[in-house]
């Protein structure tokens, strides 16, 4: 595995010990539940579950559109059959583009074979991308709230 990839992966084990992906994933299930009742949420925090649950970009699109509509912005289209890779892609494109217009800075976005290729190294810039997501919906005052994760304390 080559050192970057590596690299990656610690980054997201770091994150993991701060609860990121659990408080990430968290919101996305109560910003889904609050849209659609019955939505199933994704229950498992590890980042093969996170990854499978976020991979057709549906998910991704149906959280982005709740924002952009409780912040009177216009909603995209996605296609809510995502089977083909090349419709999932699209999705997730979408969503990257709606998360920008909604306020997250550029460098904060992922590229989609962050999530199609299904390796955990670069989830961590899918995990970051939807952690920011939660601050500027915080920033709006977006309901449910974001929980962010406590930093990490410097012992003395």
């Amino acid at each position: 595995m080559m050192e970057v990839e590596l690299r990656m992966e610690k980054k997201y084990d770091d994150e993991e010990k701060l609860g990121t992906p659990a408080r990430v994933l968290d919101w996305l299930n109560k910003t889904l539940q609050s849209r659609e009742p019955g939505f199933p949420p994704c229950q498992n925090t590890d980042w093969k579950s996170i990854q499978n649950f976020l991979k057709d970009g549906i998910v991704l699109c149906k959280v982005i559109n709740t924002l952009l509509e409780a912040d009177k912005m216009p909603k995209i289209r996605f296609r809510s059959k995502a089977k083909m890779a090349f419709v999932a892609m699209a999705n997730i494109e979408s969503f990257n583009l709606a998360a920008e217009e909604y306020g997250v800075p550029t460098e904060a976005l992922f590229q989609t074979n962050d999530i199609t290729d299904g390796r955990k190294g670069p989830m961590i810039n899918v995990i970051n991308c939807l952690n920011q997501l939660g601050f500027v919906a915080n920033g709006k005052g977006f309901q449910p709230a974001y929980l962010a994760p406590e930093p990490p304390r410097v012992e003395w």
